[in-house]
């Protein structure tokens, strides 16, 4: 919690990485959980994990957490506090490069629903990108738009305890109000020894 409050975050992509943070973050916050398949989304609506990972699975059907799903950006940016992007940047062999066009797509969501939230990308992008959008956003609103990187480095299978325990949390922002808040959310988990690197945003 951030000076006690009670926040709404909105993670999009049910992924391992989305899902493994969200799950993680609704033990204290109300997570809205954002995809773009009907069946993902009512599966996690029933408690049910729509990918492999026994642990996450467990945590999800017998925790009490604050978490939901749907398939409505509207309904998940409405309120938040933090978008969390966790959306695929498949790899493409032909453009020799990362397909950022789902990232791209919701910042500009984002900015139009909800200029006020933090944007926190977990996706894995290419060198520029952070720059890239940066200075988009700084086009789109008259003010400095909070905007940090976050990358995950997890395994399919124990996603959720790679989330719980990491070996290091890597955070890139050039906004003060970014960095104090992803330190807090982390708190628990660098309180137990996990070592924090905050670097900038590039």
């Amino acid at each position: 919690m951030i000076n006690g409050s009670f926040m709404k975050i909105a993670v999009v992509g049910a992924g391992y990485v989305g899902l493994s943070n969200g799950i993680l973050l609704a033990q204290h916050h109300e997570v809205v959980m954002l995809d773009v398949l009907p069946a993902k989304v009512s599966q996690l609506n029933n408690k049910q994990l729509p990918i492999e990972d026994a642990e996450m699975a467990s945590f999800l059907a017998t925790k009490p957490l604050q978490f939901s799903a749907t398939l409505s950006a509207q309904e998940a940016y409405a309120n938040a506090s933090f978008v969390v992007v966790a959306t695929p940047t498949d790899y493409s062999t032909d453009a020799n490069s990362f397909n950022t066009s789902s990232v791209e797509a919701v910042v500009a969501d984002v900015q139009a629903m909800n200029p006020q939230a933090t944007i926190v990308i977990k996706s894995t992008v290419p060198v520029g990108t952070a720059k890239m959008l940066r200075a988009h956003l700084s086009n789109l609103v008259d003010f400095e738009p909070h905007l940090a990187w976050n990358p995950e480095f997890l395994r399919e299978g124990t996603a959720l305890q790679d989330t719980l325990v990491p070996d290091r949390i890597v955070i890139g922002t050039d906004d003060l109000w970014s960095e104090k808040i992803l330190r807090t959310l982390y708190a628990p988990i660098t309180s137990a020894g996990v070592p924090l690197i905050a670097m900038d945003i590039p």
